[in-house]
């Protein structure tokens, strides 16, 4: 029976066809950014800060590099979007509709209905990484070749990676950016949960995102960055430290999973309460 109600979960989540809007945004968007790398001025630029750091652009211009960076702005803005999309869907929607009330006319508990739709919602959030992320290299890979490659960024530095750390680095990167899915579908299940529009579920989710990303970065605020769950979700992009910091890598993850679970306790404590039969 648990094999069968997640079956119809995946089932339910994925015949809808706004499930799918991120994974097409994700696609548009790289084609653009590709484009841009290819034929604008992102590669002169490149090139510039491989020189003035002592290396040659033709062995670090790569897949990897630059599908590096093409998630970086996706991660941080289109993927928290299209994750409370569908974490603010999964209960206030079908609340919304009732189909609920049939639901729980049958012999099954509240908890159980919430443990099965908050699972959906991870496997949905592992599977538009997936995509991201494999989208991006293999695009980036039709134009670049398969070298070592390089990253910047505020915080890591400057650092040159051989292929196979690279694209181990890499994989690795998806699974955190896999964990910050889930805590964002997390987030506004919880609230899905709650007595509200979907909508407004996904709302307050990215609400609670972006002013996480203000105050994170405001510089009186400093010593409490560590508070705010968006700075760490940048594990996934700290990893590329030479070398990495595993020790502060696990700590966040412990964080981020930590905070994925209470919000999924939360949600179920408040649907608990919830009158949904009347």
């Amino acid at each position: 029976m648990f094999y069968l109600h997640f079956r119809n979960e995946l089932w339910k989540l994925f015949g809808k066809k706004r499930t799918y809007i991120g994974f097409g945004a994700f696609l548009v968007v790289q084609t653009g950014m590709l484009l841009m790398f290819r034929f604008g001025h992102v590669r002169a630029d490149m090139e510039r800060v491989l020189a003035g750091n002592g290396y040659l652009a033709e062995e670090y211009i790569s897949a990897l590099t630059v599908a590096v960076i093409m998630l970086i702005p996706q991660v941080a803005l289109l993927m928290p979007l299209y994750a409370t999309l569908v974490g603010g869907d999964m209960v206030a929607k079908e609340a919304e509709e009732g189909t609920l009330r049939m639901i729980l006319s049958r012999p099954i508990s509240r908890f159980r209905l919430l443990l099965m739709k908050w699972l959906t919602g991870i496997v949905f959030a592992t599977l538009l990484v997936l995509v991201l992320g494999g989208t991006a290299l293999c695009l980036a890979r039709i134009w670049f070749p398969w070298k070592g490659m390089f990253v910047s960024w505020p915080g890591i530095g400057f650092n040159v990676l051989s292929v196979g750390t690279g694209f181990s680095l890499y994989l690795w990167s998806l699974t955190f950016m896999a964990v910050n899915a889930s805590v964002a579908v997390g987030l506004a299940f919880m609230f899905s949960c709650f007595n509200m529009k979907p909508a407004a579920a996904t709302i307050l989710a990215l609400s609670v995102l972006f002013v996480s990303i203000v105050m994170e970065n405001i510089p009186f605020f400093e010593s409490y960055k560590e508070w705010f769950p968006t700075y760490h979700f940048n594990t996934w992009i700290r990893i590329y430290s030479q070398p990495t910091p595993w020790d502060a890598v696990g700590q966040a993850l412990c964080i981020l999973l930590a905070m994925n679970l209470t919000t999924f306790l939360v949600g179920a404590a408040a649907f608990q309460a919830r009158d949904i039969k009347s």
